[in-house]
């Protein structure tokens, strides 16, 4: 199953995605593919928050925050949470080591091979569409490219959830 969890900034979307995640795994080993960089205080901070939300429900961290269409993905696991596909895209676009012009199949095939590899995969993204601001034209790119791989991915998906203030919101399908 491939269930994709959206939600604005601090919409509760990382806690919703690891309930679905571990629900869909039934006990079953799960990995988190945790996309963001790891320099710098903010990210440590961030991280350390995750990886405390995350502790003792059983998750193997595999840190790759770019070049997807390199991932290894290690064997024997049922589940995979993927968080999530903004710092994905900008660590691809912005990243002098990311895929540059292939971000798109470079993301796209690091998805399918998580989903060839596991049963159920569940990726986070973010709704940041809808602030009305015109930025920069990088920025502009940016959100468009990321709309892009939301739709994508929605599309695919058997489940699309959106939590609002940490209220979950079926957008698509039915979560088992």
């Amino acid at each position: 199953m491939l269930v994709v969890v959206t939600g604005g900034a601090a919409s509760g979307k990382s806690e919703l995605a690891e309930r679905i995640i571990c629900r869909l795994a039934k006990g079953k080993p799960m990995l988190y593919v945790a996309a963001m960089e790891t320099e710098g205080e903010e990210a440590q901070r961030r991280i350390a928050r995750h990886r405390a939300l995350r502790a003792g429900k059983g998750f193997t961290t595999l840190e790759h925050a770019k070049r997807f269409d390199r991932l290894a993905v290690p064997p024997g696991y049922a589940a995979a949470l993927f968080e999530c596909m903004s710092n994905a895209l900008a660590n691809e676009l912005f990243s002098p080591e990311g895929a540059g012009e292939n971000w798109k199949q470079s993301i796209v095939t690091g998805i399918q091979k998580l989903s060839t590899a596991c049963e159920h995969v569940v990726i986070v993204t973010n709704d940041i569409f809808t602030d009305g601001v015109t930025y920069a034209p990088c920025t502009m790119a940016y959100l468009h490219h990321l709309g892009e791989l939301n739709q994508l991915f929605s599309r695919q998906a058997d489940a699309v959830v959106e939590s609002v203030c940490g209220i979950p919101v079926m957008r698509k399908g039915a979560l088992v």
